[in-house]
């Protein structure tokens, strides 16, 4: 005779498994130089102001409110821009663009510019981004004419462009 036994099956044990993650507000940041060219007190820029532009690029978490800033330089006198050449200086200013819109939207206007800089006042705060596709804004700078520097050399500064995000 046969016994039958009954079978009995082991009963799954189950426990959830918590999955996380968090993504932080990020921003990367680089420049294109504001580059002048030859400035000419004697005739060209001795009515004309000389102008270029350069570009500061950001990418940042979507949704982020990014804030750039720049700085005034290595050798400001107050809150003037000052380019250093042969021991003279060469004033200059750097304004943000005519738009908070990126890359081809954003020009330069020289018509009532604000100044750009590191007050609450000049920080320029472009719209938050929809992705983190990288986005370049212009940097207007101008030297205002007639300036009577003493010495023919090669002037430069350096600025430093921050993002807070």
């Amino acid at each position: 005779m046969l016994a039958i036994g009954s079978a009995y099956a082991a009963s799954p044990q189950t426990a959830n498994l918590n999955v996380t993650a968090a993504v932080a507000a990020n921003c990367t940041i680089a420049t294109a130089p504001v580059a002048f060219g030859n400035y000419d007190p004697v005739v060209t820029n001795a009515s004309t102001a000389l102008t270029a532009a350069g570009s500061v690029t950001i990418a940042c978490t979507k949704g982020s409110a990014p804030a750039i800033t720049l700085g005034l330089g290595a050798q400001p006198s107050g809150t003037i821009r000052r380019m250093l050449g042969g021991g003279d200086f060469l004033s200059y200013e750097l304004y943000q663009p005519s738009t908070t819109a990126p890359d081809a939207a954003s020009t330069c206007s020289y018509v009532a510019p604000t100044v750009w800089g590191t007050t609450a006042a000049q920080t320029f705060t472009p719209t938050s981004p929809s992705n983190v596709t990288a986005r370049a804004y212009k940097v207007c700078g101008s030297v205002p004419a007639a300036q009577n520097v003493t010495v023919a050399a090669s002037y430069a500064d350096v600025v430093v462009a921050s993002v807070n995000f």
